[in-house]
């Protein structure tokens, strides 16, 4: 059987090859503490589940809108000007399913053959490929530490050609915890403005904050920018929903109609009881929000304690729930004769002595790997003295 070339030049995602090698280990009797989480371990609040189970014993299966429903589109519209300060029309709204499905149909309506996409990083690995499976071509743009690993205005500025289409930001970042301040974002938007190109902006991760740290949404911030941002969004993050597959996206009205007919020939709508339950999730429930944020922020101070107990450097968070270490000084030595060459070997010989977590490889930081801590605090105690052990071995 004929396989695409398209579908062959995609590589396999990390994680899940990293999540598949665990649940065999896992299977072989040995322990495995795993970091690789890119979800809350929180279950989802019951006022959500129970509005579910409202939905299924009223009959809320069938298809729906392809964008969503009209009551989840006015829910999304009063959290934008509620959280955000940005006033949509429900036209402008189109629920997907998961903010992954809402950035390709995104990229995809946005992008031609040969297109330029601006991607700061260290980046979460989908963007390049979503960017690819399009036809576009990703701009990578090395970040440095001494500028919190963001993108200056004067990078953003050299890296546009007159085939950029858009810069994809997202604040606070995956994998770094990074955010951009308002200062910062609006030097940023100032060449966005200047080049005239567009912005998708990443926000699933708006609520995770930290240090007082204030969330702003680049749209925000013009004319210009509100006309010429993609927001995107979804309940997985903050809500723990991650397996109800609820994303959406706001943009300006002839690009959501654009994505609305891409949606209804790909995904059709999204599931119609996740919908209703996602309208509950946004009409409330704010103090279980802000108790998951804090548990949240306990787990980072500790693993950072950890980390500077062990002498070990990282980028300290502002947002979102992973740590990103750097192993830079572990590269060239070996573990029971193993050399380890980057993230990559670092991770499979940690996984085999039972931790896990993803290489930075994947996104663009190959002297890094990725914790989260989406985890109990027991697992990071016992990951953490494990890992520990692992680097006293090294030689």
């Amino acid at each position: 059987m004929k396989i695409s070339k398209k579908a062959q030049s995609i590589p396999s995602s990390v994680t899940l090859e990293i999540s598949a090698k665990v649940k065999q280990l896992k299977s072989e009797g040995k322990s495995i503490i795993g970091f690789t989480a890119g979800e809350p371990n929180f279950n989802t609040p019951d006022y959500i589940v129970d509005s579910a189970k409202e939905a299924l014993d009223n009959g809320v299966t069938k298809y729906t809108p392809v964008a969503g429903m009209p009551e989840l589109k006015e829910a999304i519209v009063k959290k934008f000007k509620v959280d955000n300060n940005l006033d949509y029309d429900p036209s402008q709204i189109i629920v997907s399913n998961g903010a992954k499905s809402s950035l390709f149909h995104a990229i995809y309506c946005l992008v031609d053959e040969g297109d330029e996409v601006i991607l700061p990083a260290p980046f979460w690995f989908t963007y390049e490929e979503q960017i690819k499976i399009c036809g576009g071509k990703p701009v990578i743009v090395q970040t440095k530490p001494e500028n919190g690993y963001k993108i200056t205005p004067e990078e953003l500025d050299n890296a546009i050609t007159d085939k950029t289409v858009t810069l994809i930001l997202n604040s606070p970042s995956n994998p770094t915890g990074a955010i951009y301040t308002e200062e910062e974002l609006k030097a940023l938007a100032e060449v966005v403005e200047r080049r005239g190109i567009t912005v998708i902006s990443d926000e699933i991760y708006e609520k995770l904050v930290y240090d007082n740290v204030k969330h702003v949404s680049i749209a925000t911030l013009s004319p210009y920018m509100k006309e010429n941002t993609i927001v995107i969004n979804g309940v997985s993050k903050t809500y723990a929903m991650t397996g109800w597959r609820i994303g959406y996206l706001a943009a300006p009205k002839a690009l959501a109609a654009a994505i609305n007919r891409v949606q209804g020939h790909t995904t059709s709508n999204a599931c119609s009881f996740a919908q209703y339950a996602s309208i509950t999730a946004l009409s409330g429930g704010e103090d279980i929000i802000e108790s998951m944020r804090l548990e949240f922020d306990n787990r980072r101070k500790y693993m950072c304690d950890l980390l500077d107990d062990m002498g070990v450097s990282y980028i300290k968070p502002q947002g979102a729930f992973y740590l990103f270490i750097d192993i830079s000084k572990f590269i060239g030595k070996s573990f029971n004769g193993r050399v380890i060459d980057g993230s990559v070997s670092f991770a499979s010989i940690l996984t085999e002595n039972g931790v896990a977590l993803i290489p930075g490889l994947p996104f663009h930081a190959d002297n890094f790997v990725r914790v989260s801590y989406a985890v109990s605090m027991d697992d990071i105690k016992e990951g953490f003295k494990r890992i520990k052990e692992f680097i006293s071995k090294l030689k």
